[in-house]
């Protein structure tokens, strides 16, 4: 399972969420919602675990409108557990939720120009003497040009905003 934040494609989401299972009902910032629930399979969870890091759970929560089936909101977490060898074991959960909104057509297909998101890890185990470890970050997100299939890309690439490419001098980091 991936996270998607930012210029989410319905049909990708429908793709990612066709296995989910619903869960109830849920008003959203107004909005009336389903709730489907995508959980990793124990396979899936130990494929994505080492020596050291075990991934105890992963699940996704998608909040559709009931009115126009796209996604408004979007919750996924993780739970993973470090331990080196002879040491104590520390737990990482790491939570992100995105409100999704502002959906435009853009050449027929509906896509999310803006939101906001926050992301909150939370560090935990007996043997932190400091206890618990909460970190969260948040931003708001907006899209202001959006192309598809842009001959020469691959589907890995992204193209930052000209305002937003910095041109850095090459630094000696000795």
């Amino acid at each position: 399972m991936e996270s998607f934040t930012q210029g989410l494609d319905p049909m990708a989401i429908s793709a990612v969420f066709s296995p989910a299972q619903y869960i109830g009902e849920k008003c959203i910032s107004g909005t009336d919602c389903f709730v489907l629930k995508l959980s990793a399979d124990q396979a899936d969870l130990a494929d994505r675990s080492d020596s050291t890091a075990e991934m105890i759970k992963h699940v996704i929560f998608g909040y559709f409108s009931q009115r126009s089936g796209l996604l408004v909101y979007l919750e996924d977490s993780y739970l993973t557990r470090i331990q080196s060898p002879g040491t104590y074991p520390t737990y990482w959960e790491t939570t992100m939720a995105t409100k999704i909104e502002d959906y435009r057509l853009v050449e027929g297909v509906m896509i999310a120009h803006g939101g906001q998101s926050s992301a909150m890890i939370t560090r935990f185990g007996d043997n932190l003497k400091s206890g618990l470890s909460i970190t969260r970050m948040e931003e708001t997100w907006t899209l202001d040009d959006l192309s598809f299939n842009v001959p020469g890309l691959s589907m890995d690439c992204f193209i930052p905003p000209r305002e937003v490419q910095n041109h850095y001098p090459e630094e000696n980091l000795d």
